[in-house]
């Protein structure tokens, strides 16, 4: 099964609850601003469901690369065509802010923020043509990405933070893992500076739903454990459950085969036919269903990776 297409079955743990040095570094930072993500998700659906090719991609775009330059160092717009498996050709555009772009030590953090165009997985058929709004499932890891960018504006960082917002992820068919994150792909054979190599990267996918669960995802592990183990570490909620996910074909498996590292934090559940949120892939995937409690843990967990990682 594809993803964000689809996970398979979860294994069922304790939430991470993370260790004294966790802790300890977390007070180093500034309290995420939950509420401050839950805005960044909210006026990215105010746009409408931003499908590539529509004039709402088109308004995100340029509001998306606005918002990131005003957080950020120096910020790169890719644009790009490529191959989909069912539209044909298509127009993309990835959106990346950089801080302390001279910092040697980086951190790369993704996420996507197109729309699917099709609500395939909604119990109404009648609504397998109309597009996702794509709250959870695209905005709220933006979301989440943006009001972090903000913060460290403000607090201040030693890193080097590469935020990637890549385009045209969930345009993908099943069975056909080539398919999705198209952005992603593009980006790894044409990366923002030569030479890119950064210590490792985290993607958010799917991180606003309140009753989120974030296990450790199977590619994850295979490529990038050491660093899965870092995040958890540092996790800062009980969404993040010690225990192993399913395996998920999404843009960090692109990332990872670029030669980066790369953890993905996605919502992934056992108790659902997909493998991911009821929402998932169809029309009830809007505001109503985000929580900034759940993207306030995410953020968090960023904020102590990064502070750990400053030490």
């Amino acid at each position: 099964m594809t993803a964000c297409g689809s996970a398979g079955s979860s294994s069922t743990g304790e939430a991470a609850t993370g260790s004294d040095t966790a802790t300890a570094t977390a007070t180093s930072r500034p309290t995420f601003d939950g509420n401050g993500a839950m805005e960044f998700t909210r006026q990215q659906c105010e746009f409408g469901p931003r499908v590539p090719g529509t004039p709402a991609h088109a308004q995100c775009a340029d509001w998306l690369l606005t918002t990131l330059q005003a957080s950020c160092d120096t910020t790169f717009i890719q644009a790009a065509t490529v191959q989909t498996a069912t539209e044909g050709k298509i127009g993309i555009k990835n959106i990346i802010g950089v801080i302390n772009p001279e910092a040697s030590q980086r951190l790369l953090l993704l996420a996507h923020w197109d729309c699917r165009p099709w609500a395939d997985n909604d119990p109404d058929a009648a609504n397998h043509r109309k597009p996702v709004m794509g709250a959870n499932d695209g905005a709220s890891g933006v979301g989440v990405l943006l009001q972090l960018a903000r913060q460290l504006k403000q607090a201040g960082t030693k890193l080097g933070i590469d935020i990637l917002l890549v385009d045209a992820e969930d345009m993908g068919v099943d069975d056909n893992e080539e398919s999705w994150g198209l952005g992603t792909q593009y980006w790894a054979s044409h990366p923002h500076v030569e030479g890119y190599k950064p210590l490792f990267g985290i993607l958010l996918d799917m991180v606003g739903a309140s009753d989120a669960t974030f296990t450790r995802e199977y590619y994850s592990m295979q490529y990038a454990s050491g660093f899965v183990d870092l995040v958890w570490k540092n996790a800062a909620g009980s969404h993040f459950i010690n225990g192993q996910g399913g395996a998920v074909t999404d843009d960090h498996i692109f990332i990872n085969r670029a030669g980066i590292p790369c953890v993905d934090i996605i919502d992934m559940r056992s108790d659902t036919g997909t493998g991911f949120c009821p929402a998932w892939h169809t029309m009830n995937d809007t505001m109503d269903g985000i929580d900034p409690a759940t993207l306030g843990e995410v953020g968090q967990t960023l904020l102590n990776v990064i502070a750990s990682l400053e030490q």
